[in-house]
Parts: structure tokens; sequence; C-alpha cells
């Protein structure tokens, strides 16, 4: 009998290891310690918020709460670094550097850090496409109903999970009508996007297809990929926009997923996925994937010519027609944009960015996107409600129909990016509406979303 219970727990223990073998939860937990480390460098250094609150605020969203109490942070101001770890191990740095934001540096080497002058590519050597769309002053509501929509927007619950709001910013006719900001918080503070840099990839592919550098039908120019018996070579560019590529690059944010290992784990983000194995012929699956818009990041690279002229082809045909000040794009260590998560903009800028689109990719007479590109983005993919790096209500989704109840126009479609981050075109209310900051809501407070945009439309009609 003790033989028999000794040969038991040694199965246990065997099945443990090889659990642990498979599932690596070291790299699930340095995950962890990377979003820390990176979102505290940002915020910090970037949006120039407080350490403390930004490490508070992080540690309660979704898959991090388990290890709140183990996870701790080091912030170094003279040498701009960030270091977080559990109890001092499976620790992440991360480092700023000015004009660049903040990128993870895995192990001892070094992070490629782009050459140039960044402050001239930003200088303005004329004027923006794009109308002003506000002074230098706050805008407060022009009446008493969009007061209301915008304090609703505010409100705080009495338990979590919290809603933390930090801006609203509402454009109608090309002008700001209404915005808000929280303590701290001001017109030019730059808002980590988070997968709202999903949307500006889509915009400068859009870009790239109307010069014909680019186009969604072509085969992903992938070199991988390339070889006549490989089956990734049928992956389109669209494929890649509307993440059904068939590849086993599903993401989870478990910290076990691929995508977000990709992003904390891995100096070159694409290099990790173009390995990914096909699970089902491209176009047949979605599946939510930050690495399928890595892929694309590093295709913009290629078109571009390399790390430093995907920062200036940036600014020069996207940034600064729209009057975008307020930028930061941040890149992985070899030099390719991260264009899954983060980039920073003031609520304004993201604004603009919204008013490109709004505008069927026009700005002050000139095309800007490719003709038909605001609608292909905006078209729903296979049964789901997200189209090719938005989201939309053009979908017969219970998702999209949920919104269209609640109020959201059926011709609606937004970016999205984790803790509630959204940046909504309506195109039959000539309105653009701006929410950010950190709901830990699984849903990122999307009912609060739809409550704002009802209200906002409500409170602007006749």
């Amino acid at each position: 009998m003790a033989s028999r219970k000794w040969i038991v727990a040694a199965l246990v223990i065997a099945a443990g290891l090889m659990a642990c073998i498979q599932f690596r939860p070291d790299r699930a937990v340095r995950v962890a310690t990377g979003v820390v480390a990176h979102n505290v460098c940002s915020k910090s250094f970037v949006s120039g918020l407080d350490p403390a609150t930004v490490f508070a605020e992080t540690v309660e969203r979704e898959g991090l709460r388990r290890l709140r109490r183990v996870l701790s942070f080091q912030i170094d101001r003279t040498g701009k670094t960030v270091d977080a770890s559990v109890g001092g191990l499976f620790a992440s740095h991360a480092l700023f550097h000015d004009g660049l934001g903040c990128v993870l540096r895995h192990g001892s080497q070094e992070p490629y850090l782009l050459k140039g002058d960044i402050a001239a590519l930003k200088a303005a050597t004329s004027p923006p496409l794009l109308a002003e769309i506000a002074g230098p002053d706050l805008v407060e509501p022009s009446n008493a109903a969009l007061k209301d929509a915008l304090d609703h927007a505010f409100e705080e619950s009495d338990a979590p999970p919290f809603r933390r709001t930090k801006a609203v910013v509402v454009v109608r006719d090309g002008k700001v009508i209404a915005e808000r900001y929280a303590a701290g918080i001001g017109l030019r503070t730059p808002f980590l996007g988070f997968s709202m840099t999903k949307s500006v990839i889509n915009a400068l592919l859009g870009i790239m297809t109307q010069q014909g550098l680019l186009s969604p039908s072509i085969p992903a120019p992938v070199p991988e990929w390339h070889d006549p018996s490989d089956p990734r070579r049928e992956i389109a560019v669209e494929h890649l926009m509307r993440m059904t590529t068939g590849l086993a690059l599903d993401e989870t944010n478990s910290g076990f997923d691929p995508s977000s290992q990709m992003i904390f784990l891995h100096d070159d983000m694409a290099g990790f996925a173009v390995n990914a194995p096909v699970i089902a012929p491209p176009g047949r699956r979605w599946a939510y994937s930050s690495a399928t818009t890595q892929l694309l990041a590093r295709i913009i690279r290629d078109a571009a010519g390399g790390p430093e002229q995907t920062l200036a082809f940036a600014w020069r045909e996207l940034f600064k027609p729209l009057g975008m000040r307020d930028v930061t794009l941040e890149f992985d260590g070899v030099g390719t944009l991260q264009g899954s998560t983060y980039m920073l903009a003031s609520a304004r800028d993201w604004a603009r960015f919204g008013l490109l689109y709004l505008g069927d990719g026009v700005v002050g007479g000139r095309r800007i996107l490719s003709e038909d590109w605001v609608d292909l983005s905006a078209a729903a993919t296979l049964d789901t409600d997200y189209g090719a790096g938005f989201w939309t209500n053009r979908s017969e989704h219970e998702h999209a129909r949920g919104r269209v109840r609640a109020g959201m126009p059926r011709d609606a479609f937004y970016a999205s990016g984790d803790l509630g981050q959204r940046l909504v075109i309506l195109p039959s209310q000539h309105m653009v509406v701006v929410r950010l900051g950190d709901s830990v809501a699984p849903d990122g407070d999307i009912g609060g979303l739809t409550r704002l945009i009802r209200e906002v439309i409500a409170a602007t009609q006749g």
C-alpha cells in the first residue's frame, strides 16, 4: 500500500513537471512583470503621471490581480528606467528614450535605438491639412444636456470594477464641442492607446495603398513564407488586417498565449510571430491577435525602408497632415514599430485621427487613405463584429446589435484598446467621440461608452 502511494505521488509530481515544461508558468509571470515595467515606464516618463498611481491601477487589471501582492517596481528617474519583479524574481527592465517612449530590454543586449532628429520630424513646416479643432483652452459643454453626459461619463462606482475615466472629447462638424479631463490630466497629456494603435497601423496601410506601395489583396510580403510548399504563402495582407490568417497566434491575455509572450518576452516581435504554424486555411477562422498586427508593422517597416524611415513616414504622411502634435510611437527591440499596442497621443490627437475616418480618408481636399478604405475597415469580418483594425456596428453579431440597441448608431465603428480606450466614429452624426481611462471591467466599461454616445447624440439634436 505504501509503495502504491509513492507511485501515485511520483506520477503526480511527474505530471506537474511535464505541465511546467509545456506551459512554462515562468514565462507567464515574466509577461506580468513586463506589463508592469513597460506601462509604468510609458505612463510615467511619456504621460507624466504618478508612478505609484500607475502601478496601483495597472495591477488591478485582469490577469495581474492574483499577483498584485507580490509584484513590485522600482523607478530610476535619473537613468529613466523601470524594473518590475515578483519577489525579486522574473524581472523585467524598461528603458525610456526621449521621443521614442519605452522599450523592454531582454538580457544584456541593448534594444535598437532609432537614429535621427525626432524633434525635427515633429516640427511643423507647413499648416496641417486638417483645420484646427479647438483653441488653447478647455472647451466646456455648450448645453446642460451635454454637461450631464460628461458628468455621467466621469461618475465612479462605489466598488470595483472602477471606471477611472481620464478624458472625454466630443467633436462635431470638425470642432470640439465638449471635453473633460480627470485631475492631473491636461489637454496635451499623451495617453497609451493600447490596441487603438492597431487602427493607426490600418491608417499607415491605407496611406501606402493610396501611394501604390502596398495593397490588401497581395500575398503578405513575408520572406519566411515564400517557399512554394509553405501554406502561409496564401496569407494576404487583408487576412492579417482582419485577423483571419489561420495561424496559431490566438490572444487570451493570460500570459501563456503567444501574442502576450510576443509583446513582453521578445526583442523581435514579428520575428517570433512569423514562425507560427497554420491551424486553419486563411480567411476561414477569426481569432483576435496582436501578433497579426505586428506582422503588418514589419511589412510597413520594410515598405518604408527601415525603422527611421517608418517614423518619418508616419509623421510626414499621417500625423502632420492631421495636426497631431502630442504623439509618441514606441518600437520593439529590433526597431519595428510596436504596432499592436504602444502608441501614445493626447485625447485631442486621438480625435484628430478619428476625423480622418469620419472624412472618408480625405483631409483638406487631399485623399490620404485609398478610396473605399474606410468602408473596407468598417466592414465586418466573417460573423464577428470586428472589421479590419476597427470594431464595427455594421454587423449582425450579438455585440454589435446590443450596442445599437443601447444607442450607438448602426453605422458607427471604433478603435478600441485595453482598459476602455475608445475612439468612436459616428458618420451619421458627423461626430467623433473619444473616451480614455483605466477601466478594469472585463468589457472596458462598454455600457458606460454606449450611454455616453446615446446621451451626446440626444444633447446635440435639434
